[in-house]
């Protein structure tokens, strides 16, 4: 996926090198255009005053002017030719028959077809002041024709034309040095680019950053600071931000609430239930039928209370009001303990439970209630999900920095989609972890212990294959961890 930062650098990058070789094209139109027009005025100039010359030069001779061109025998007066011949541009003279009279030393050296084309084309444009262009040979020329009135009835035109072939080659040699430096140019612009947007987008990524941290609904309570300078549509967008957090955080504690208080009322009357069906099944006047619908009755509420008591534990620990109990715990002992009390289960399915320790107690300051409830879970879990002739293994290690739970099992497995969604609270991965089971589950034991772990500072991880097993791993702290809590 595109990084916005990628895509501002690139579009940056492709802006400013379109905008220079626009530039660049547009400059080199706009001066040869403007060296175009000064060239028009000055072969204007020039033929004004090749037609004036021709004029005086008629009225000061003594026989028709022609014949100084057309007659090589007769001198002409004060050298006419060799002044034409001394101006630095083609220089064509036409009679009235549209023939060339005199030409310039570039125009004698034509070929008499290109000498044709010029001196028709001078000829139908001799009344017009516009210049025109003409290409003579491989030499591209601009050409200015004036009609001359007074000298002599059979001199009718003149034309003045210069090369263009520089004013071709100038943008030419423009937009060469820009293609050259056109690499430099993009690096510049992308290296630019890329500081400008990498500038423009910190605060987004203080957003994000500050979004990420809000994990779960505990940490709803914290608020995105608008940076100083901050551009005007990010101080809005963090402040929609802020206030859909608000509201999260108020849908949430009121959610949270409500459960906590739920949680708080069901316990009374469903103590009050559980007495009573109890003392009604040792009751010895209770009518044989009826022990059976009261033993249904029994476990109905005691599922019941394991669901209210798991709610209110999480109820409690997202308000933060759970605090735990600190003391020293020698999870060895904790183990076997757990194992003692797995071994039970895993009988009344024909699961081998197997403990491993180390030789060595491993000591952790911890809540030893809550880390039972932890490991109990994982190994109630094990059992329950594997099937008969299956085994279960609890494993201990430590470092001198961490203890390591593990346990293991050969059942069900979970799919590789699932795996992340195993700590959701009431989630089941299929029908065969679904409450009508043989071992029914609420699907919370495992966000408890989640959270257990998380309480004390450690963490704890799955690794599973379907078919094969699942492997439960508990990683805590051997000194006490400072957690906080909202």
């Amino acid at each position: 996926m595109r990084s916005l930062r990628g895509t501002l650098t690139w579009w940056f990058t492709v802006a400013l090198a379109a905008t220079v070789l626009a530039f660049g094209v547009a400059i080199s139109l706009l001066q040869r255009s403007a060296n175009l027009e000064a060239l028009d005025t000055r072969l204007g100039s020039v033929a004004n005053l090749v037609a004036g010359l021709l004029v005086a030069e008629n009225r000061a001779a003594t026989r028709p002017l022609i014949e100084e061109f057309t007659n090589p025998e007769v001198e002409m007066r004060i050298g006419l030719q060799e002044r034409l011949d001394s101006i630095p541009y083609w220089v064509l003279v036409l009679d009235s028959s549209a023939q060339a009279i005199y030409g310039s030393v570039e125009l004698r050296r034509l070929t008499p077809p290109a000498a044709d084309s010029l001196r028709l084309r001078v000829f139908a444009v001799q009344g017009l002041r516009e210049p025109f262009d003409i290409q003579l040979g491989r030499t591209p020329l601009r050409f200015v024709a004036r009609r001359v009135r007074d000298a002599g009835p059979a001199i009718r035109a003149v034309a003045i034309g210069e090369s263009t072939r520089d004013f071709d080659i100038a943008p030419q040699r423009l937009l060469t040095s820009m293609l050259l430096v056109a690499p430099l140019m993009v690096v510049f612009a992308g290296i630019v680019g890329y500081l400008l947007s990498t500038r423009a987008l910190r605060p987004v990524g203080y957003i994000i950053d500050e979004l990420q941290a809000i994990t779960d609904g505990r940490s709803l309570h914290r608020r995105l600071l608008a940076p100083h300078g901050q551009a005007e549509e990010l101080a809005r967008l963090s402040t929609a931000l802020n206030s859909l957090l608000a509201r999260l955080e108020a849908s949430f504690g009121a959610l949270r609430r409500f459960v906590a208080d739920a949680s708080h009322e069901l316990k009374t009357p469903l103590t009050v239930m559980r007495a009573g069906v109890e003392h009604a099944l040792t009751d010895p006047k209770t009518a044989p039928e009826a022990l059976l619908p009261l033993e249904e009755t029994l476990q109905g509420v005691r599922r019941m209370t394991e669901l209210v008591d798991a709610l209110l534990t999480l109820a409690r620990a997202d308000e933060g009001r759970l605090e735990l109990h600190r003391e020293s715990v020698d999870l060895a002992k904790l183990l076997a303990e757990v194992h003692e009390t797995a071994q039970m289960l895993g009988e009344e399915g024909g699961v081998n439970v197997t403990l491993e320790l180390p030789a060595e107690p491993v000591v952790i300051e911890a809540d030893r209630a809550r880390v039972r409830q932890l490991v109990m879970n994982l190994a109630d879990n094990a059992v329950k999900y594997t099937p008969a002739g299956g085994a279960v293994w609890l494993s201990l290690s430590a470092t001198p920095e961490a203890a390591s739970i593990s346990v293991r099992d050969t059942g069900i497995g979970i799919a590789p989609g699932d795996v992340g969604r195993v700590f959701d609270r009431f989630w089941r991965a299929d029908l065969a972890r679904s409450r009508t089971g043989e071992r029914p589950g609420m699907g919370l034991g495992l966000s408890i212990s989640k959270w257990i772990a998380e309480a004390h500072g450690g963490s704890i991880a799955v690794t599973s294959r379907p078919g094969r097993g699942s492997t439960f791993t508990v990683t805590l702290p051997r000194a006490a961890a400072a957690v906080t809590q909202p």
